[in-house]
């Protein structure tokens, strides 16, 4: 199997955003209120709702593109819907990352790079 690190990549990316994605929707009330504390210093205090609802869009977007990714590698042997879904991992990673920074969660802000590690190494091969 000439793609098994790019699949294992786009399998970790896929099972951490679509989770996410799920949790976000399964207990939104819960998440809002956390993260209502988390920012409450912050300049996003007042828009919490709608940075959670764009970070719910990008997981869920990056998770589907992840999947179809690996379908589209183990099908024909492309990579469009893989390299997408690594770019959108990314993309949603930055924005994770540019929250936990504002709130001075330094924790939370290395966490997430370690996260971007393989999203950047997913980027790297499927380009």
């Amino acid at each position: 199997m000439n793609n098994a690190a790019s699949i294992l990549i786009l399998l970790f990316l896929a099972v951490t955003f679509l989770q996410s994605g799920y949790d976000k929707v399964t207990d939104w009330q819960g998440n809002v209120g956390w993260l209502k504390g988390h920012f409450e210093k912050t300049f996003i205090k007042n828009h919490v709702p709608h940075s959670l609802m764009l970070i719910l869009v990008l997981e869920i977007i990056a998770g589907i593109l992840c999947v179809a990714g690996i379908f589209q590698l183990l099908l024909n042997d492309t990579r469009t819907y893989g390299f997408y879904g690594a770019v959108f991992s990314c993309i949603t990673l930055i924005f994770l990352l540019f929250g936990q920074r504002i709130a001075k969660d330094y924790d939370g802000a290395r966490t997430i790079a370690i996260y971007f590690v393989p999203a950047v190494l997913g980027v790297y091969l499927l380009q």
